[in-house]
């Protein structure tokens, strides 16, 4: 039988730790987040956008153990909507003005308070939402004001990695890494 995994087995503060295990639902932006932040042209006009395998894997992973991920964007961008159908996340909503309000709506849908939710940013627009969830991550190329407003920055920045860091720290406080195929303590 599995032992059970601490806070301090894996590095994670013990307030983080405590506040993943309670965790239903993942929010996330996409610029800056599942992205780098850099927006490319093609020749026509059209925004590309390079998403890390990784962070995919984690969400796969996240979702495979029941827990839910929700997307919420202010741009409006092709590549992430067929980023999200890839992965399989059904909570896609871009072109948002009020993340705060789609928050609450999704976490009434699925029955849960705000605590329940975990909410991943890098900028300025997502400080409303951060404020309302129970674990807030900034990655760690955020800027200032969401880098203290979190109360965790991942080591990576976004679209290299960050989103699948908040991942494993979910799975490994509620009990769910050796379930979707982590092996061990890390």
């Amino acid at each position: 039988m599995a032992q059970e995994l601490r806070a301090t087995d894996v590095g994670y503060p013990p307030e983080v730790w405590e506040r993943a295990q309670g965790i239903r639902l993942l929010v996330l932006d996409v610029d800056g987040v599942l992205t780098d932040g850099r927006l490319y042209f093609g020749p026509q006009g059209e925004a590309l956008k390079t998403f890390h395998v990784r962070d995919g894997h984690g969400l796969k992973m996240l979702m495979a153990a029941g827990l839910e991920v929700a997307i919420l964007s202010g741009r409006r961008s092709d590549a992430a909507y067929h980023r999200a159908r890839e992965l399989g996340i059904r909570r896609f909503h871009e072109g948002l003005r009020d993340k705060v309000a789609v928050l609450l709506e999704i976490c009434q849908a699925l029955g849960i308070s705000p605590e329940q939710a975990a909410a991943v940013g890098d900028d300025l627009v997502d400080l409303a939402h951060l404020s309302r969830v129970g674990l807030a991550v900034a990655v760690a190329d955020a800027v200032p004001e969401v880098l203290a407003a979190a109360h965790w920055v991942t080591r990576l920045p976004g679209g290299q990695g960050a989103v699948r860091e908040v991942c494993d720290l979910l799975l490994k406080a509620q009990g769910l890494w050796e379930k979707v195929g982590g092996v061990g303590a890390p």
